[in-house]
């Protein structure tokens, strides 16, 4: 089974900067989200570049995943896509990737989420923890904008 799951969201937070840190800057969204976020490391390419391959862990349900993961930008639509190449997500899609698109208007940041699968099994879950996950970490993102 393929299928797509959107969720949209408004913030208070600068989209460029929401853009920025989740496209060239991962170490600082774990350095804001360390609980959810560790430490992710480039594999290749260059850190803010399509093409390049990262590496990393995060904690989802309780549970520590690891994935490897390329990374597509485009800077002219604020758009971010990170393709799961390997690690603990591939265990239940046979495909699977997030894509973040920002939004500024004013004030607001508009975020989108969609996450596009290819489920392993007919009865396999739909990738619903990782979207909630990454929503997770969008607020976070945002609280600590607000703090600053």
């Amino acid at each position: 089974i393929r299928g797509k799951l959107e969720a949209e969201l408004d913030i208070k937070f600068n989209g460029d900067l929401f853009h920025a840190l989740f496209g060239s800057k991962p170490q600082e969204v774990s350095n804001i989200s360390p609980e959810k976020i560790h430490i992710g490391h480039l594999r290749e390419g260059q850190c803010g570049k399509t093409g390049s391959v990262i590496c990393g862990h995060c904690t989802l349900g309780g549970q520590k995943c690891a994935s490897k993961e390329t990374v597509e930008l485009d800077e002219e639509n604020k758009s971010i896509r990170f393709k799961i190449i390997g690690g603990d997500f591939l265990d239940d899609y046979k495909s699977l990737s997030a894509s973040c698109h920002v939004i500024s208007m004013g004030e607001v940041t508009s975020v989108k989420w969609i996450f596009e699968f290819e489920k392993m099994h007919d009865d396999g879950p739909y990738p619903t923890k990782e979207l909630d996950f990454l929503i997770a970490v969008t607020k976070d993102l945002e609280a600590h904008d607000l703090k600053a």
